[in-house]
């Protein structure tokens, strides 16, 4: 299952990757996120392991397997016969930012588990993407 959202912000894409970016920080700006651990230090890097809490939802360890920075990241996290992937975009827009993100879950039990937490996944994609705009757009 694939899920997806995209909203403007009106700041550069610079400020934008930057909030994004800052992975201990979200749970201030989204309630989607109640904690985040950084399991490797230091800035987003391929292989980083993160651990993340959300309401609702098990405790999951996310790796970084893809980045472009300032540009776009992908992490992935694995649960029994059901694998996660998310993908954060950002992008030079007319008015600021484009900011994308996407969730697509595969595996044994990807697509029952997406179908079922459907709703819940939609609300997080669009808290997370509404408190990034917030942030960046904020002081």
């Amino acid at each position: 299952m694939l899920f997806r959202t995209s909203i403007i912000i009106g700041a550069p894409p610079e400020r934008v990757w930057a909030v994004y970016t800052d992975l201990v920080r979200w749970p201030e700006w989204t309630a989607s996120v109640t904690a985040v651990t950084l399991l490797d230090p230091g800035p987003l890097h391929l292989s980083q392991r993160v651990r993340i809490k959300q309401p609702k939802l098990p405790t999951a360890v996310w790796t970084v397997t893809g980045l472009d920075a300032g540009r776009s990241w992908t992490w992935a996290a694995t649960a029994p016969l059901v694998k996660t992937v998310a993908t954060h975009t950002v992008e030079p827009h007319e008015n600021g930012t484009l900011m994308s993100a996407t969730v697509e879950q595969s595996g044994p039990l990807g697509k029952l588990i997406g179908k079922v937490a459907a709703g819940l996944t939609d609300r997080y994609l669009v808290m997370e993407a509404e408190g990034v705009k917030a942030a960046s757009e904020g002081p």
